[in-house]
């Protein structure tokens, strides 16, 4: 059985030494949140007596999870990324800011600077023969269904293989991402590749971890937005790809039912050729309803590290 301690002097006086109340200065904020996460771990030990040897096994995870620099991976899969999307969601319901599209997690992938251009993008630098052509549209309204024009939409997804450029170095720069600008209808489309699912380093640390949970580190197809225009409450927010094994299954819980959409394949010649093309395509639709605002907070995405941020235009 284990021993209990949390309750004693020694423990409560040592917590209060460790977040810094018995000192000046420093950041009350943060004192009270070190405090509280000490605690919290301080008890964990004690609730499930933790040994020495299953403690530094921890501590020696967490360092390996930097090395890897997994950290911004494993927090989604842990439900972290979700449940910062369901408070968001709470506090926009009790704001009286609830509606429009369904936000979800952003993901670590995303690359500042993309290419922007008015009403229509080629995102895909053609190098893939292979992979099926897609053709992604839809129309940006606002709350009543009027058209939204220049809104910015800012696009990304993985290629037939599940790699992202950049992180990707045998992709070319800027390889399917895109920023465009809605037109007079508030419509956008890109032509594009259908892009695959991806899962976890199978020898990486956040694998490691899921396998002692039983769990999988798969994502299925699909494709990241950033929706902004000033007036409107940003929005992040991400489509999957009806069909994939893992639709549903998402190791990162960033599937929602609104945001599961059709791939359709087009095989008429004139539907192909009004798309520049001469074969048959698949097409995505995806229309999006932004929300107004005038607090200028929510009108911007929120501060996170980002590729290439404060570096492009």
């Amino acid at each position: 059985m284990t021993v209990k301690t949390m309750q004693t002097a020694e423990v409560k006086d040592l917590l209060e030494k460790v977040a810094g109340f018995n000192t000046d200065g420093g950041n009350e904020r943060v004192k009270k949140i070190v405090h509280r996460v000490m605690h919290d771990v301080f008890q964990i030990i004690e609730d499930f007596d933790v040994t020495p040897d299953e403690f530094w096994q921890a501590v020696y995870y967490v360092n390996e999870l930097g090395q890897n620099g997994e950290a911004a991976l494993l927090a989604p899969g842990l439900g972290m990324d979700k449940y910062l999307d369901i408070r968001l969601d709470a506090e926009d319901e009790q704001a009286g800011l609830d509606g429009g599209t369904p936000r979800t997690i952003e993901g670590p992938l995303y690359v500042a600077g993309a290419p922007k251009s008015d009403g229509f993008a080629r995102m895909d630098d053609g190098s893939d023969e292979n992979a099926e052509t897609m053709i992604l549209t839809g129309q940006v309204t606002d709350e009543n269904g009027h058209p939204v024009t220049n809104a910015v939409v800012d696009v990304w997804h993985a290629d037939t293989k599940g790699a992202y450029s950049y992180f990707d170095q045998s992709q070319s720069e800027y390889n399917l991402r895109r920023r465009i600008v809605t037109d007079e209808n508030g419509r956008y489309t890109a032509r594009s590749i259908i892009p695959s699912g991806y899962g976890c380093p199978p020898e990486g640390s956040t694998q490691a971890l899921l396998n002692l949970l039983g769990r999988h580190g798969n994502r299925p197809a699909h494709i990241h937005f950033f929706i902004s225009k000033p007036g409107f409450k940003h929005l992040t927010t991400q489509i999957n790809l009806a069909g994939d094994e893992y639709t549903y299954d998402d190791f990162a819980f960033a599937t929602r039912d609104e945001l599961v959409v059709d791939a359709n394949r087009i095989e008429d010649p004139a539907r192909a050729e009004a798309f520049g093309l001469n074969a048959p395509f698949t097409e995505v639709e995806f229309n999006i309803q932004l929300v107004s605002t005038d607090k200028p907070e929510l009108q911007t995405r929120h501060e996170r590290k980002r590729a290439l941020e404060g570096e492009a235009a």
